[in-house]
């Protein structure tokens, strides 16, 4: 069998392609792809192994989006679907496995490197524990970690799809806004980029201004340079949204292995996140805050965990790990 596995991570805005050696554990020829509207994943990776010189056999595709045992894998944010026999077939390869981008992420934390993590608050993990993932980018992901006969076990989930409870009068204003454009609220629709601009623009209305046809990265900026009192008040209510979300996984298993933070946006202002109510909202919860106190936070600062955790995912089932 080939040394080099193909491995994929592939989100609502970005498509990430890599050959993972698994002999070194090592990713290489890395390339990033915007994904359009009428983008077919065979292609895309087909155009990817044909830019390359190794032959690929293997390979895993973690994506953002529910999996089953269907054979058409279809995405939540964007229109992108695939059949699983297809790329089999296609792509000549004795293995395929497609798990869920969080599962790729989580899988990658037991390998992780200390300059991979930064620290926020807590005692040190107590790995006899589970351990929590989320992270915003497109979506909001969710994913746990738990420990079965010494081995670490992804539990893989949609948590991001559940409701974020506001706790006082200027929370519920926001709400009631995001309330009247979508019905059911879901945390995701705080936590990711377009939750960032839905922030924002609730905030717009409660000060009865006209909505502003704005980007994240701009409203971030705008925040970090304290050029936009909105900006700012945003920028300030998403880092209390993660740490109570963030909270409330900790309490959901217990997770004193550990609460670990993905995705794309928060290690943009890391500095800001690290100074904000992040860790306060995360710890304030009510008579269980002595618990969720010495749980240490960490926001993971490598560059490709969803790749490089798609190849140790591929590498333990090659191994018979489960």
């Amino acid at each position: 069998m080939s040394q080099y596995a193909l491995v994929t991570d592939i989100g609502g805005t970005n498509a990430r392609f890599a050959l993972f050696n698994l002999a070194t554990n090592e990713l290489s020829a890395i390339t990033k792809i915007l994904i359009a509207k009428d983008d077919i994943l065979l292609k895309l990776i087909k155009n990817y192994i044909q830019s390359q010189s190794v032959k690929v056999e293997t390979a895993c595709i973690a994506i953002a989006c529910p999996i089953d045992d269907s054979d058409t894998v279809i995405m939540t944010n964007n229109n992108l679907s695939f059949s699983r026999r297809e790329l089999i077939e296609e792509l000549q390869l004795k293995k395929l496995e497609v798990i869920n981008d969080f599962t790729a992420v989580s899988t990658s934390i037991p390998k992780l490197l200390p300059q991979d993590l930064v620290k926020i608050g807590g005692d040190e993990p107590n790995l006899n524990y589970p351990i929590a993932i989320y992270g915003a980018g497109t979506g909001l992901g969710v994913s746990h970690l738990i420990k079965v006969n010494h081995q670490w076990i992804s539990l893989s989930g949609e948590g991001g799809h559940t409701e974020l409870p506001m706790i006082n009068e200027e929370e519920d204003r926001i709400l009631a806004q995001l309330r009247q454009k979508f019905g059911r609220v879901s945390a995701e629709r705080f936590l990711s980029g377009n939750g960032i601009v839905n922030i924002y623009q609730a905030i717009q209305q409660i000060n009865n201004q006209p909505l502003t046809n704005i980007t994240p990265d701009i409203i971030v900026n705008r925040a970090l340079t304290n050029s936009c009192e909105i900006c700012l008040q945003t920028l300030n209510h998403f880092c209390t949204f993660m740490g109570r979300f963030g909270g409330n996984l900790a309490l959901t298993l217990n997770t004193q292995g550990g609460v670990y933070i993905a995705g794309g946006i928060v290690p943009r202002f890391l500095d800001f996140f690290k100074a904000s109510a992040f860790r306060s909202a995360f710890e304030h919860k009510g008579r269980m805050s002595t618990l969720v106190k010495k749980i240490p936070v960490y926001v993971i600062t490598h560059k490709d965990p969803g790749l490089f955790g798609a190849g140790v995912y591929l590498q333990n089932n090659l191994h018979n790990i489960v």
